[in-house]
């Protein structure tokens, strides 16, 4: 019976790692899904960056309201199957953003191009005679397109259900889990869901190759590609895919146990370095209310505020939680919009943006997220090393970054937008010329047309052009007075392929970006770790909770939005919506783009790089302190939060120590 009971325990500690995986997998599968759609999603609902990042910050809106309780109390509690409940929630926000694309009509781009079976038909791109009035037909469709809000609204109830996957998760982990194999399994669970983001993007990829309304128009008669950047491709298939996904991995943690023992041999008369540093500390901070105990909502909200003092009170925890808030700021701004400046930058595609993330950067993460934890294991770093490791491979990643800003491209030429009809770049734009002055044209019109000449313009019309053959993406424009090339005055359909350095650029871009990601992400794991030791075992969960609490309020959701604002302030060319206002920009200033966007993102990593000097003195001087204390066998003093982690770390470090007096120790199932 004993050994069936062990052998059941095994098989169900290692259910719970791989169900807390796929739990991980499925979560960063449909958030890395929601930041390769952003492109998509600016030009279905004709929305600026600035709201994009409102939607992106949403999921961390949903996690504000519920966080703090869900890992206070949801640490008592049986916590699988909250877990169980988040992953269903997260499945029904995933859903509910796919919403739209069912209640809204089709979408609809501005174009001048026809699809029509006789060429000799087309009406000419070059209207004589004032224009006639635009048309308002068709604008209570357009209040459609506030739709967006419910794509809002499914993120805030995808970030409502991740709430208790990860303080939940990591805790009920280091409960059961010996301390030299806790790191291990933490940056395993965390590697793995790093390839939840490779299947996200190549998700993203997958479908903006797709026609948003496939399967309910003729694909012959749409006239763009999806190198155009009206192009919308199908966002909303990837969201039933990974809703679908994310609803599969609710379904085993229906299954464990409350909690789990601790594995290897159990004896009440061995004890931690955690149990024998904090055995004497107030009641307060006791293990008052195992997870088997039936305990009173109020019982348990009674020291929910002094042990958050407690918490707070912590100075360490205090440095290291506003390091990471800086950091978190420049990361999640620069990753939530890096496909979107890979498209504007080097002209590449959303879905080769989107397969390029996919399939190069990520992977490199997931590398150096698991090299971090073997690393820290095999070299045995205790808490100094630890952090350590993770201020190093930041700083070296924010050297190697400075080299982006060298990586430029010119603006593409577009004819009254990023230059003048008559090719001289430095003064005011216009859209209107004397070559075009016969035809009565639009000027917020983005219909783009290549000229022979090799310079793009706005469209037909502003090309000069009089005549068209053909229909579809062949279409053919002629006598175009603005190209002005003797004897070829001919124009196509899209903007003009620029073959220049930004080609040779860019595998030099893409090379430097899998470095960088490498090394910052071999400090993850560390800097995890570093987390859950630098505070007491019965706090484990309430700090992982405030941690995830603070890093979404001031990071998750500011860095979207003044990350889009700024790029918005670069837009040379914005959309103009059916009934007035701007909608989506077409097309970027790309210097002013790439200083926006680099420049504030290593900005953020230089200011916490300031805030870990501090860190590390208030660090070494508790460290100091509490080895002098111990050495004058002073125990009132000696047994604080940063001795107990010394001590864990050198009994960790000791291998055959640890064998022979394992972490057993029933107190260590703590739930706060």
């Amino acid at each position: 019976a004993s050994t069936y009971m062990k052998w059941n325990e095994n098989l169900q500690r290692r259910m719970f790692l791989v169900a807390l995986s796929f739990a991980y997998f499925a979560k960063a599968l449909s958030g890395s899904y929601m930041k390769s759609t952003i492109t998509q999603l600016e030009r279905r609902f004709d929305i600026p960056s600035y709201l994009i990042g409102v939607i992106d910050g949403s999921f961390e809106i949903g996690n504000l309201l519920v966080i703090a309780f869900v890992s206070y109390f949801g640490a008592k509690l049986h916590r699988p199957k909250i877990i169980a409940v988040g992953c269903v929630l997260m499945s029904i926000g995933t859903f509910i953003i796919a919403l739209p694309h069912f209640i809204i009509g089709r979408y609809e781009f501005e174009t001048s191009v026809r699809w029509v079976v006789n060429s000799t038909q087309n009406p000419s791109p070059c209207p004589v005679g004032s224009p006639a009035d635009p048309t308002h037909d068709g604008c209570e469709g357009d209040s459609n397109l506030s739709m967006w809000i419910y794509v809002l609204l499914g993120n805030v109830l995808r970030g409502i259900g991740e709430t208790p996957v990860q303080p939940l998760g990591i805790s009920y982990i280091d409960d059961f889990a010996t301390e030299e194999n806790a790191a291990l399994y933490v940056g395993c669970v965390q590697t793995i869901s790093v390839f939840g983001p490779v299947f996200g993007y190549l998700l993203g990829s997958l479908c903006a190759k797709i026609y948003v309304d496939i399967g309910f128009v003729k694909m012959e008669t749409i006239t763009i590609t999806p190198a155009d950047s009206r192009w919308v491709g199908a966002w909303w298939l990837g969201y039933l895919i990974a809703g679908f996904i994310t609803l599969l991995s609710a379904i085993p943690f229906w299954f464990l146990p409350r909690s789990l023992p601790i594995s290897g041999t159990q004896g009440p008369e061995k004890c931690t370095p955690e149990q024998t540093s904090f055995i004497k500390e107030p009641p307060l901070l006791k293990h008052k209310y195992p997870a088997e105990e039936n305990t009173s909502f109020i019982e348990m909200a009674k020291d929910f505020i002094p042990t958050l003092r407690t918490l707070l009170g912590h100075p360490v925890y205090l440095v290291y939680l506003c390091v990471t808030i800086t950091q978190l700021n420049s990361l999640i701004g620069m990753v939530t919009y890096k496909p979107k400046y890979i498209e504007q930058h080097f002209r590449q595609s959303t879905s080769k943006a989107n397969f390029l993330m996919g399939v190069i950067n990520i992977p490199a993460v997931a590398l150096g997220m698991f090299s971090g934890g073997l690393l820290m294991k095999r070299l045995k770093l205790n808490i100094m090393g630890a952090a350590k490791m993770a201020f190093g491979t930041s700083l070296v990643g924010y050297i190697l970054s400075l080299f982006f800003f060298a990586m430029s491209c010119e603006n593409a030429k577009v004819a009254g937008v990023t230059l003048s009809y008559n090719r001289i770049s430095y003064d005011k734009h216009s859209a209107f010329a004397a070559c075009n002055s016969n035809c009565f044209c639009s000027a917020g019109d983005w219909d783009p047309v290549c000229g022979e000449n090799g310079i793009t313009y706005v469209s037909p019309c502003l090309a000069g052009c009089t005549t068209s053959a053909g229909s579809g993406k062949n279409t053919l424009f002629s006598n175009c007075s603005c190209v002005g090339v003797a004897g070829n005055l001919t124009a196509s359909t899209g903007q003009c392929p620029h073959k220049d350095d930004c080609e040779r650029m860019f595998p030099y871009f893409l090379a430097l970006s899998v470095v960088t990601s490498f090394i910052i992400s071999l400090g993850g794991t560390p800097g995890y770790m570093f987390l859950i030791r630098c505070i007491k075992p019965q706090l484990k969960s309430l700090a992982l909770g405030f941690h995830a609490l603070a890093t979404r309020t001031l990071a998750g959701i500011p860095a979207p939005i003044y990350f889009g604002a700024i790029i918005d302030t670069t837009c040379l060319k914005w959309g103009q919506k059916k009934c007035g206002g701007i909608g989506a920009c077409r097309i970027y200033n790309t210097t002013s783009y790439r200083i926006a966007y680099l420049g504030l993102t290593l900005s953020l990593r230089t200011v916490s790089f300031f805030i870990c000097i501090p860190g590390f003195i208030l660090l070494r001087r508790q460290l100091r302190k509490e080895e002098r204390n111990a050495a004058h066998g002073d125990p009132a003093n000696g047994r604080t939060e940063l001795e107990a982690l010394r001590k864990e770390e050198f009994v960790t470090s000791n291998s055959d120590q640890s064998q022979q007096t394992p972490d057993n120790n029933t107190d260590r199932e703590t739930r706060l």
